[in-house]
């Protein structure tokens, strides 16, 4: 019973502080949108999923809800959703690979029309080993930079065998949730796992987009010294504008104390760098999947592993040096803390939701493929963020709206 009143209490305070999809929520009742389908999710299953979650389903879905990772789950907010809002969640915090597929599987049992997923794996798993459950499914959304990577991977063959929206390059995705929300729940994760200071140390962020300019924007705030490295010399360029030391890795790591991983590739630490690092370095993946720092090397220099804290790995080398890796290389802002801030999710979830009702009135002119959020949408989320915020812009005038469209001389 304390599990389930701090669940309600979490959901509770979630709606509360998620005044854009509240909005679009009041609509959804009254309109029911998704009124007979079924809509099948892999997402970090927390209080704010579960806001979206309700959502969709008092629009008239019926809706099932899986993680789409083992460390992410919050318990009483699983358990809220099934007790007090009869949702079919299975997830919970600490899963095997095998409950974890399991669960997925579960999700796909049901059949569903549209599915929302977050790093692929669901839709990875309906041209894999669930092909049976293709053909009934019209469209889906995908969240995560990680998920549009293998996405476009599977377009670019000709795997894809539905349309699929890009969430995740939504503007009013990526501009906030993956930098503003990122990083502060990087360092979130970072202060639960830890209780250690940021500032005075040298701080490697790998990987400066969207997310990895979050993450350094913070650290840096909280007075670390930043090193950024990269493989895109464009962005490489604008980490060093931004005021950040650039450099490779195997020299970063040699200076690093702190090392958070945000690529979305994978073995961005990898034996060579693991061979090099000073005694304490601490290391912490805000990525999707758990390979970017690599754990088999890992396993293979150490002598010793102990669980030193909750969330935090001790590897003691042959040679003495200790290194620390946090939440088994998860992403440590989830597995480690609550995830982005309700504000922050609010407007990805209303792109979520105002997405997945674009792909029901137009799935069946869409072809198969990875599709781009309409700019209306975000436009309107933008509006409905701005009018919860108290605040209001200019409008062009006619005069303003004539000059920017005309071309001739003297317009």
């Amino acid at each position: 019973m304390d599990l389930l009143e701090k669940g309600t209490l979490r959901l509770r305070w979630a709606e509360a502080h998620m005044p854009v999809l509240a909005a679009v929520r009041e609509r959804f009742r009254k309109e029911r949108p998704l009124e007979g389908l079924k809509v099948g999710m892999a997402l970090h299953t927390e209080a704010k999923t579960g806001v979206l979650a309700i959502t969709l389903a008092e629009a008239g879905a019926e809706v099932r809800l899986a993680s789409c990772n083992p460390l992410s789950t919050d318990d009483s907010v699983a358990l809220a959703l099934r007790e007090v809002h009869g949702l079919d969640v299975r997830a919970k915090k600490g899963e095997t690979q095998e409950e974890y597929y399991a669960n997925l599987g579960h999700v796909l049992d049901m059949g569903p029309d549209y599915v929302i997923d977050d790093g692929a794996d669901l839709i990875a798993m309906l041209h894999t080993s669930r092909r049976e459950m293709l053909p009934n499914v019209k469209g889906g959304n995908e969240e995560t930079t990680t998920g549009v990577v293998r996405l476009r991977a599977m377009a670019a063959d000709g795997a894809l065998e539905f349309p699929v929206m890009a969430v995740n390059d939504s503007k009013m995705k990526f501009l906030f949730d993956n930098r503003y929300g990122t990083g502060q729940s990087a360092f979130d994760g970072w202060m639960t796992a830890t209780n250690l200071m940021v500032s005075g140390k040298t701080l490697v962020v790998a990987g400066y987009g969207w997310c990895g300019k979050g993450v350094a924007m913070r650290a840096k705030g909280l007075g670390a010294d930043v090193i950024v490295t990269e493989v895109d010399p464009v962005r490489a360029i604008e980490a060093r504008m931004d005021g950040f030391r650039v450099m490779r890795m195997a020299d970063a790591a040699r200076e690093a104390e702190i090392i958070i991983t945000v690529t979305g590739c994978k073995d961005i630490v990898r034996r060579e760098h693991l061979e090099v690092m000073r005694d304490g370095c601490v290391m912490g993946n805000v990525g999707h999947f758990d390979n970017e720092i690599s754990k088999p090397d890992l396993d293979a220099l150490a002598e010793e592993r102990t669980r030193v804290r909750d969330f935090v790995d001790e590897y003691r080398m042959k040679d003495g040096r200790r290194l620390y890796l946090i939440s088994d290389g998860r992403l440590m802002n989830l597995a480690a803390g609550q995830g982005h801030p309700a504000e922050i999710m609010d407007m990805s979830f209303a792109v979520q939701a105002l997405g997945l009702e674009h792909l029901v009135r137009n799935h069946a002119s869409m072809e198969r493929g990875v599709h781009t959020v309409p700019a209306s949408i975000d436009e309107e989320i933008a509006r409905l963020k701005l009018d919860a915020m108290g605040i209001t812009i200019d409008e062009l005038t006619d005069v303003q709206k004539a000059y920017i469209t005309g071309w001739e001389e003297g317009t």
